[in-house]
């Protein structure tokens, strides 16, 4: 029996993939990715934004129409399923089982049910569940880095997000299954561990009464064949000095730290549920790089949020052109049914919410370009990806740079690399993302 996996979504999503593949390695499955050879289709889903769950319906729209030819069954796992279970059967009629956000370690149990009764079926477990897949599961990332998932969840409820209601409360994995599962991706050639949950930062609060994030970062860093460990998704209102110490006390924690803040004024921030305030994100921001003085910070902001004005707008503009924060993502609001954001008055049209949007990356072009043209004539580590034989370069990235959103650096040597070695790169010329560099022989540590 053939199964194909398609994930969509983030990588918290990839990392419940990742576990039902391995549960199906284990009974034998043969994992393919080709949709022709597909006996069974399983459609990971999304549907944080409508845009997310636009390109989930579509997908699964897009495998239903196998279904003409050799697939027999389509199961629809992951946030979709979960957010509109009393209706997925009835809209698509295609679909033969759906799994819940807190059930897909039953990926098995979902098919035999298929292939002994042939009829659709479901599960949906209660939404605090959290499932745990005691297997090995397959690492589909294709390169030398992996994502660690530490907790499922979240007890924030921003008012404009629907994560409580398909994921549930925030659960943090008990660190002896973290430290097992990073030393199975160690053993498998990942050298750069990605640390990822819907918030990193409170890892341990729930199972263990206190923040224990630093401790596992320590554990994490006396694993053999780790090189990097890149954390991600930190509130701001969540990072401790403790926390802030670890990047200086451990080596193998990368430089680099991802803290969405959505917006930084007063008014909005409030409307919006979030925990924090400009001061206070003004005082994060100085005590990373006063620790950290190398640290790349991220960030991700929502543009056209109800209530917001065009002063709040230039506001966030000037905090930016102030802050220059070294990466940053924003999006347009979506108005998603069923948050409290979705009834409030003053909605933003979305023109100016795309104007908006507009406006803060081409700001962010050219603070990241600035930032980048101070590199030029340094010396990086670059872990390299693989080869781009139109260009005649390596690409890979420097602990500036996360997998997937942030920039690349384009390799030039004239020896051949591995994909996964870490080279010193001398960098020569940048753009506002990515940068070009010569290989330096003599390894820097």
């Amino acid at each position: 029996m053939n199964i194909l996996m398609v994930s969509l979504g983030c990588d918290k999503n990839l990392c419940d993939s990742e576990a039902m593949l391995g549960l199906l390695r284990d009974k034998k499955y043969n994992i393919t990715n080709d949709e022709n050879e597909a006996d069974i289709a399983i459609v990971n889903t999304c549907s944080f934004i409508k845009d997310a769950m636009q390109e989930s319906i579509d997908t699964i729209l897009e495998m239903a129409e196998l279904k003409k030819g050799r697939l027999k069954y389509l199961i629809v796992a992951g946030c979709l399923a979960q957010r509109y279970k009393d209706e997925i059967f009835d809209e698509i009629p295609e679909i033969d089982a759906c799994l819940g956000t807190t059930s897909f370690d039953r990926i098995v149990e979902v098919i035999e049910e298929l292939e002994k009764e042939n009829k659709c079926t479901s599960v949906f477990d209660p939404i605090d569940r959290l499932a745990t897949a005691d297997t090995k599961k397959v690492i589909t990332s294709g390169t030398f880095m992996g994502y660690l998932k530490i907790a499922e969840g979240c007890n924030k409820f921003c008012t404009y997000c629907v994560i409580p209601r398909i994921r549930g409360s925030y659960r943090s994995v008990p660190m002896e299954k973290l430290i097992a599962e990073a030393k199975y991706m160690a053993e498998n050639g990942i050298r750069e561990l990605v640390l990822v949950a819907q918030e990193t930062s409170s890892y341990g609060i729930d199972l263990y009464g206190k923040k224990l994030l630093p401790e596992l970062i320590a554990e994490l860093n006396d694993i053999e064949g780790i090189e990097w460990i890149r954390l991600l998704y930190c509130y701001p209102e969540e990072i401790t000095d403790e926390l802030i110490e670890c990047f200086v006390k451990y080596p193998k924690l990368c430089h680099y730290i991802d803290m969405p803040l959505q917006h930084s004024e007063d008014d909005i921030l409030k409307r919006m549920g979030r925990r924090t305030d400009k001061a206070h994100i003004r005082d994060i921001v100085k005590r990373l790089r006063s620790a950290v003085p190398d640290i790349c910070i991220r960030t991700t902001l929502i543009a056209g949020f109800p209530g917001e004005t065009e002063d709040t707008h230039r506001a966030l503009m000037e905090f930016l052109d102030e802050t220059e924060f070294d990466r940053l993502g924003v999006f347009t609001y979506s108005r998603e049914e069923g948050t409290p954001a979705a009834d409030f008055e003053n909605q933003v049209d979305e023109d100016t919410a795309a104007r908006w949007r507009d406006e803060i990356m081409e700001l962010q072009q050219e603070i990241s370009e600035d930032i980048n043209q101070g590199y030029i004539g340094t010396r990086l580590k670059v872990i390299v990806e693989g080869y781009s034989p139109e260009e005649a370069v390596y690409v890979g990235r420097t602990y500036r740079d996360a997998p997937g959103v942030d920039g690349l650096v384009f390799v030039n040597s004239d020896r051949e690399l591995m994909s996964g070695s870490m080279i010193d790169v001398l960098i020569t010329e940048v753009g506002p993302y990515d940068m070009i560099g010569d290989e330096c022989y003599e390894f820097t540590e």
